[in-house]
Order: C-alpha cells, then sequence, then structure tokens
C-alpha cells in the first residue's frame, strides 16, 4: 500500500505526482487538519495563524488511464482521526457571526467520542476536501468546484464513493481538511479540524461525460453543485441530477421533475460566507431503487 503525506495548497495541472497507482489499486492519504497543524492550544486564535496554509492537501496521485472525459471513483475504505482536534470561530464568517467572539477550542476524542461543555456525542469521521486538477488554471484547497475541492459533505465518510470528472492525464487526485465532527453547513468556519489518515480504492470509468461531484452512499446518490448564492448552487446540482436520470429512470424530463418534488433532498455542504472567494457548496440526493438503473456502474 502506498502512503502519500506531503502538504500541497492548491489544484493544479502542474502539480507535479508524487504517486502512481493503477486502478484497483488501495492508497493511504496522511494528512494535516486544515491549518497545517498551526493549532497547538486555545490561545492560537484565527489573527494568530498564517492562513496561507489553509486545507493542505496530500498527493495528487496519477491514475494511470485516467484521461480526459472518464471519471474517476474513489472508494472511503477507512478514515482513521488523530486523538486531538480542535474548532474555532471565525470574524465576520457565518450567520450567527454578530453573536459570537474570536474563540478556539480544544477536542480530545476518546472512544469515538468528544466532549464540549457538558454535552457528548460520536465522532463521524469525514473528508473535507477531495479533487482533481481543474480544467483551468489553479484552484485553492480551499475552494470548492467542479474539480471537487473543499466540498465539506459530511457524506464523505467511510462506505462512500466519490466520483469525480477527470479533466487532465491522470486527474490529479488530493485529499485533505479531515474533520472528526462536523454539522451540515459548518456554519463557525470549521468543523472540529484533526489529522489523520484516508484509506481509498480509486478506480476509473471510461468515456462517461461527469459535469459536477457525485457521492454515493449506501442509500442515495448525491450530485454536489456549488455556486455564488444557494440558487445557484442548487440549479447546478439539479440539472446534473436530471441528466444523469434520464437515462437511469424509466421517467422524462417532466416526470423526473415531479418525482424529484417528492422524493429529493436538498442538503448542505458549506456556508462560511463571507470568506473571500468561497461560495456555498450544495448536494441535491435522490434515494436508490430498485425500480432504476444505477445513475453510475463502474
Amino acid at each position: 500500500m502506498k502512503i502519500l503525506d506531503n502538504l500541497n495548497y492548491v489544484f493544479s495541472k502542474d502539480n507535479e505526482p508524487v504517486c502512481t497507482a493503477s486502478p484497483g489499486e488501495i492508497i493511504t492519504f496522511k494528512t494535516a487538519d486544515c491549518f497545517a497543524n498551526q493549532v497547538k492550544d486555545e490561545s492560537f486564535t484565527m489573527d494568530k495563524l498564517d492562513l496561507n496554509k489553509a486545507n493542505p492537501t496530500a498527493g495528487p496521485l496519477y491514475l494511470e488511464g485516467a484521461e480526459p472525459g472518464d471519471v474517476i471513483a474513489v472508494d472511503i475504505l477507512d478514515i482513521k482521526v488523530g486523538k486531538r482536534g480542535f474548532a474555532c470561530s471565525i470574524p465576520e464568517v457565518g450567520p450567527l457571526a454578530k453573536f459570537s467572539e474570536m474563540r478556539t477550542r480544544i477536542f480530545e476524542i476518546e472512544n469515538e467520542y468528544v466532549e464540549f461543555g457538558g454535552l457528548k456525542w460520536k465522532i463521524n469521521p469525514m473528508i473535507g476536501v477531495i479533487g482533481l486538477a481543474p480544467e483551468e488554471g489553479e484552484i485553492a484547497c480551499g475552494h470548492a468546484y467542479k474539480h471537487g475541492g473543499n466540498l465539506d459533505s459530511k457524506k464523505i465518510t467511510k462506505g462512500t464513493t466519490v466520483y469525480l470528472p477527470v479533466e487532465h492525464p491522470g486527474g490529479l487526485l488530493q485529499i485533505g481538511d479531515l474533520h472528526a465532527s462536523m454539522g451540515d453547513g459548518e456554519v463557525s468556519g470549521t468543523g472540529i479540524e484533526v489529522p489523520g489518515e484516508v484509506v481509498v480504492r480509486v478506480n476509473l470509468i471510461k468515456d462517461f461525460e461527469l459535469k459536477w461531484p457525485v457521492i454515493e452512499t449506501e442509500d442515495k446518490w448525491y450530485v454536489n453543485g456549488v455556486g455564488d448564492n444557494f440558487s445557484e448552487a442548487f440549479l447546478s446540482a439539479s440539472e446534473e441530477l436530471l441528466r444523469l436520470m434520464k437515462p437511469a429512470y424509466p421517467l422524462d424530463e417532466t416526470d423526473i421533475f415531479i418525482y424529484l418534488s417528492l422524493q429529493g433532498d436538498i442538503e448542505i455542504n458549506q456556508y462560511v460566507h463571507p470568506v473571500d472567494g468561497e461560495m456555498p457548496s450544495v448536494r441535491y440526493g435522490v434515494p436508490k431503487t430498485e425500480y432504476a438503473k444505477p445513475l453510475i456502474e463502474i
């Protein structure tokens, strides 16, 4: 098993691969926390951090045979998080920013549980950043778009598969920004940020058009959309979900629209506005059913 443990802060076709894998191979990505392990205790508030070292990822991984127009399927086999993490509030970020001061809280993780002010709950380890090289230019690991990136979906966890559209030879997969626990929206700007390891299996789907990242869970398909606002993000996810459902479901476009009104779920991945350059990320899901074909098949 190959282990990737470097730090990379942007997605770009110019990033030199640190590893090559064949379809079906199992790889471990070893990552720092979202601020590259700068936070040592609760005195390390946002004003004392180097924000140029945000959302580091391990990689990129070059998948043999991957070409533009293909899809890379990433099976999340395991996520192991560290024993200590942090969460914080960020000035002027999130819907309750006007009620909040700048603060950092440290969390000790014991037997898969965390405690906070007398409250206790089981962690839900997840991947914040996962993506391939974008079609053009470079995109900071803290941002999300069609290539993936900082999707911050709590559905990207052990047992799920993430499908990503390939824009450049090898795809150039990067993974980082693990959370021990995070609610939808990540409203204060962070989850419980932790270092850790992700074990994945990488597969290749040849000649399959995919416009936005897709997540397959045990019981649902989700399309992830990004936009300047929630309406644009939802529209992106909706149009791609419709396009993927058309060849798989025994319904025309209008009936799919009606079906989604009955069975579809729109959920928020991340909303940390007004961080400069950040855009809302949403997921639009539909239940799996024996009465329709899978949206994507390997």
